[in-house]
Parts: structure tokens; C-alpha cells; sequence
């Protein structure tokens, strides 16, 4: 076997030089380097923003969904949306380790793992595609995929159902920021609350911030909202579009009586919610960014332009646990896993 990159840099195609996530083009041969894991790949958990992009594209329609999907992958190598620049991740069963890994990782070949490294840089191949889920962006498929020595990954849980788990662990970094960034006592806002990622971080926000905190939560739509309320994790759920900016403000100066927020963290899956989002938070507050349809030159540009000194933070998949604290945020309530299980199982 030869010997790649640990990144994954023997991968690149084009540019030359550029590290997998932000290459054009990569290499999806599906055969394994000493220091690659190959994984046979059930399911795609495509990203919010990818997915809403992709169904807007093919006016809902599957099967141009599919045809895009297989395109940007025949393009690219890799499942990397051209539009959002984000992927989702993928899970599978471990069909080879490079022997280099052996001894190495604590997998076996047969080990039914979710790898928890994007899409985006990801090579795969897909054979076939033999449902794709609107509801849920989970595509099941027949293909291959690569895990760099670098990549991440979590068995899957004995416990959950494997597609709850996978979208638990699509979303697991928002949830682990937000236990890091929201202290006791905080008024915290959550925009996009009723998604995946809106609903764990709701809750571990209403754990952070404590029964002394403050959780606002805004959601667009009333069915959504009946279900935030009848959580009770927030003490305001507002039914609000978050690309208005002036109308989230007002609403937010009114539940906080002027004083904002101290962090506002930001789970919506359209554009142009930067300006609400800082808007809603009070001067050296924080808002955090985990949706990857942000436009950070947008909100660095909108701080500036409205005279807010905030810290804005950028949605780092990736926090040390994050895995396995979201995994136990789910199986510690009852109601996010019957919400889970609804939705995604």
C-alpha cells in the first residue's frame, strides 16, 4: 500500500497545493492509502443549507435533486455544493484499513461508524442513489468513501436509531459550543430554533444559562413555535423571520426590556441573517455563527456599519467531546428524543 498525506493532501487534483476542503477537485478513487480508512457509505446527511439550496435548484424535485448531487460529485470528487460551500457527512461500514491504522484506531473492519469530518472534503464516489428524504436531507445510497488518518469519525450508538444518530452527530459542534460560550445567569438567543441544530442547542442553552438565565428562542412559523412552547425550554419563543433584521430587533429589545442579549447563537439554514443576529446582541456580547449559510464578510461589514462591539465566532464543527455530549443531551430527555425519532428515525 502506499502512504498518503495525513490531510489528505495526495488527494488534491486542482489547485495544486490546496488542502482538500477547499480544493475544486479531488481525487475519489476508491482505493485505500496505508493511512485511509475505506467505508462503504449507506446514508448522506446533507447540510441544512446544501439541501435547501439543492431543493430550491430542482423545485423539489428528487430526481434533479439526484442529478445535481451526482454531478457536483462527478465534478468534484466530493459531495462539496458549489453554491453554499458546505457538504454534511455520511454514514457507513468500514470495508478496509490501511495498514498503517491497524492498531492504530479503536475500529474493525465491519464497525459501522458516522464520520464527523465534512462532506466537503470527503472523497466518495456514489454508485447509486436509492432514496433521497426531503424532509430529513438524508440520501441513501450505494457508494464509497474515504477517511483521511486526520478524519474524525464515532461508531454508531447502540442505543438511538442510526438515522437519530446521524443527525445528531451531523450538528454535534453547535451543542458543544454552546456549553462552552453560555454562562449561568445569560440571556441567550437562539435563531432557528426549531431545527436540528436549533433544538440542541436550545436545550443545552437552558442547561448553561440555568433557571436564572434568560433563553429567548425565534422560529419562523407557527407550528414550530407551538412545539418550542410546549418544550418549555425557552421563556419567550417569538415567530419570527430571522432575514428581518429590524423586526428581530425590536423583538428582542421588548423580551429583554432594552438590554439584548448576551449571547445570540445563530442556527438558521438561509442567507442573510447576519445583521439580525447582531442586532439582537448587546454591545461586548457574542454571537455565534453555526450556520453555514453566514456570510462572515456580510457580518463583519454589519458590526462595523451599525457600531456594534461584539465577538463573532465562527461555527467550528468540531469541539473536543462534542460527539458524546450531544449523543447524552438526547438520551437525557425525553423529549428531544421523541422529536429526534419523529423527525429522523
Amino acid at each position: 500500500m502506499k502512504k498518503g498525506d495525513r490531510y489528505g493532501l495526495h488527494r488534491v487534483i486542482e489547485p495544486a497545493g490546496a488542502m482538500p476542503q477547499p480544493a475544486w477537485r479531488i481525487d475519489n478513487t476508491p482505493i485505500c492509502y496505508s493511512n485511509e480508512i475505506l467505508i462503504d457509505v449507506e446514508t448522506l446527511n446533507i447540510d441544512s443549507a446544501s439541501f435547501v439550496q439543492m431543493r430550491n435548484q430542482a423545485n423539489g424535485d428528487v430526481n434533479k435533486i439526484a442529478e445535481i448531487m451526482r454531478k457536483t460529485v462527478a465534478d468534484r470528487g466530493k459531495h462539496h455544493n458549489p453554491v453554499t460551500g458546505s457538504g454534511g457527512m455520511l454514514i457507513g461500514r468500514v470495508e478496509q484499513i490501511g495498514e498503517d491504522l491497524c492498531g492504530k484506531v479503536n475500529l474493525e473492519v465491519g464497525e459501522r461508524i458516522a464520520t464527523l469530518v465534512s462532506l466537503s472534503l470527503t472523497p466518495l464516489t456514489i454508485d447509486e442513489i436509492l432514496k433521497i428524504d426531503t424532509d430529513r436531507a438524508q440520501v441513501d445510497i450505494k457508494g464509497k468513501a474515504i477517511l483521511f488518518e486526520s478524519g474524525l469519525y464515532a461508531k454508531l450508538p447502540a442505543d438511538l436509531p442510526d438515522k437519530v444518530a446521524l443527525a445528531v452527530l451531523d450538528v454535534c459542534g453547535a451543542p458543544a459550543q454552546t456549553a462552552r460560550w453560555v454562562q449561568k445567569g445569560q440571556t441567550v438567543v437562539v435563531l432557528g430554533a426549531g431545527g436540528k441544530s436549533g433544538l440542541l442547542v436550545l436545550r443545552q442553552a437552558r442547561l448553561s444559562a440555568g433557571p436564572e438565565g434568560r433563553i429567548i428562542a425565534v422560529e419562523y412559523g407557527e407550528k414550530g413555535c407551538q412545539l418550542l412552547r410546549g418544550l418549555g425550554w425557552a421563556d419567550e419563543v417569538i415567530n419570527l423571520d430571522a432575514t428581518d433584521a429590524v423586526s428581530v430587533m425590536r423583538a428582542i429589545e421588548r423580551a429583554t426590556n432594552g438590554q439584548f442579549a448576551d449571547v445570540t447563537i445563530n442556527c438558521v439554514n438561509v442567507p442573510g441573517t447576519e445583521m439580525s443576529s447582531i442586532l439582537a446582541t448587546r454591545d461586548e456580547g457574542m454571537v455565534y455563527f453555526f450556520s453555514m449559510s453566514t456570510s462572515f464578510t456580510a457580518a463583519a461589514l454589519s458590526a462595523e456599519g451599525v457600531g456594534k462591539d461584539i465577538t463573532m465566532v465562527i461555527g467550528n464543527g468540531y469541539t473536543k467531546g462534542h460527539a458524546e455530549l450531544s449523543l447524552s443531551l438526547v438520551r437525557e430527555c425525553p423529549e428531544l428524543l421523541r422529536i429526534f425519532s419523529e423527525k429522523y428515525a
